[in-house]
């Protein structure tokens, strides 16, 4: 069965869905797309892409950490963005986060996100090695 689990230090879900979701024996996580929100809820970087995409990529660090996963665990992100051209200049954020071998990647232009703000959102899933990896106590309480 597949346990869903919010960090608690990680801004709150709002709606029906979870920051992410353990399947398995908790190796592969499904993340739901981060997007440039802080710990509080609120939009960082409003009109800065570059600090919008650090702070998502933040955001999805976060969540693997919790876990005790890494950047380097992803295998695969999809990135949402209202801007490409702004987006492409953001490569050296990436490479902050990022070492070879690098996550396949989709990247598509959309018209807009959900919040006017926000800029990008991106998606991410990764491979926990079992030996690192942590259940974490809010996604068990969660499905008690």
């Amino acid at each position: 069965m597949a346990k869903s689990f919010d960090p608690s230090d990680l801004w709150s879900p709002f709606g029906a869905f979870s920051q992410a979701v353990i399947v398995g024996e908790g190796k592969t996580i499904y993340l739901k797309g981060q997007v440039s929100l802080g710990p509080d809820g609120e939009v960082v970087g409003e009109g800065d892409m570059a600090a919008q995409v650090a702070q998502v990529l933040k955001n999805i660090s976060c969540v693997l950490d919790a876990m005790g996963g890494r950047m380097s665990d992803i295998v695969s992100l999809q990135q949402f963005t209202s801007d490409i051209q702004a987006f492409m200049r953001c490569a050296e954020i990436r490479s902050r986060f990022f070492d070879a071998p690098y996550p396949v990647t989709t990247t598509l232009e959309i018209s807009s996100l959900y919040d006017a703000r926000l800029l990008v959102e991106i998606t991410a899933i990764a491979e926990i090695p079992v030996s690192r990896f942590v259940m974490p106590d809010a996604a068990l309480e969660k499905h008690q």
